[in-house]
């Protein structure tokens, strides 16, 4: 996949048909625009293409708001060229684009720059200053300027029609299940291993401490079953997401202890794909009861995996 950072100095000629949007967490919905553009791309010889936005547009207009996303930027770009796109274009979203209304932003921005001969636009989707861009105004504008527009239904998936803000609900909840099937994929974490206090070593359960991109939006705070991926292997796991009450901690943390392995990974990439859920934070009493509950996690978690 092809990644366009500067559409100022684009200047292939080769049609394109292609989308718009953040496309976080590339989920079914997502997918199924992806799908379109692929079948289109094969029958029309067009280069599949998105233009989308980094960093998240709300950064820019609500710059008081933290907002966590379900894909870090490399994620993202991972993820579509997975699904097949060929070409991405990254447009920062400055106050030039901005101001854009939706109709100068089709004119200048998709026919000129781009090429566009075709587009898939989500069923809900609005873009330009104000949100003045939407399906009807392609419509109108398709015909004067050449090319196709086709609009995409709602994906639903138990009688829900998925979208990244019902993903990150159900995430901020604990559920996994749900959440993993409005993506298709299950939901991932990726990081650095660093040190950390190490206690868990000194109770039968070492852990991996992954330092997470605060942009990404982790699960509620809780045990975890993972599959876990480190050097192109794959292992299985429980994580824990949270301040560690039981030793006093404060700082939040993310640690996954790997099932049948004894190796040195500080300095390691690792990421840990979510399974299933095991339980809320607990704050035990004494270690005791926590090696306890942690012997508990580990036979669900072997289960899970039979």
């Amino acid at each position: 996949m092809k990644i366009v950072k500067n559409i100022a100095e684009y200047s292939d000629a080769m049609g394109l048909t292609m989308s718009l949007g953040m496309f976080d967490g590339v989920h079914k919905g997502h997918q199924e625009i992806i799908k379109k553009l692929k079948k289109h791309s094969e029958t029309h010889q067009l280069e599949s293409a998105l233009l989308t936005f980094w960093p998240h547009p709300r950064k820019v207009l609500q710059p008081e708001v933290e907002i966590k996303l379900l894909n870090t930027l490399e994620e993202k770009l991972q993820l579509l060229e997975r699904f097949g796109i060929q070409k991405t274009f990254l447009q920062e979203f400055n106050d030039d684009f901005r101001n854009l209304s939706g109709e100068d932003f089709v004119k200048q921005i998709l026919l000129d720059k781009l090429h566009m001969k075709h587009i898939v636009i989500g069923y809900d989707h609005h873009f330009g200053k104000n949100k003045s861009g939407n399906f009807e105004l392609l419509e109108k504008m398709a015909s004067e300027n050449n090319f196709v527009v086709e609009e995409t239904k709602a994906v639903l998936v138990n009688e829900l029609a998925v979208s990244s803000t019902k993903i990150r609900n159900a995430l901020s909840e604990g559920d996994i299940i749900t959440a993993n099937e409005f993506l298709g994929y299950h939901y991932p974490v990726s990081g650095t291993v660093v040190a950390g206090k190490k206690i868990g070593r000194t109770i039968g359960y070492p852990t991996a401490n992954i330092d997470v991109d605060p942009i990404k939006l982790l699960p509620k705070n809780g045990a975890y079953i993972v599959d876990v991926e480190l050097n192109r292997q794959m292992y299985k796991g429980m994580l824990s997401i949270g301040t560690n009450p039981t030793v006093n901690g404060t700082k939040k943390t993310t640690e996954v202890y790997i099932l049948d392995f004894d190796q040195d990974i500080y300095g390691e990439n690792i990421t840990v794909y979510f399974r299933d859920y095991l339980h809320d934070e607990i704050k035990f009493e004494s270690l005791e009861k926590l090696i306890e509950r942690l012997d508990e996690d580990k036979q669900l978690t072997i289960d899970f995996f039979k």
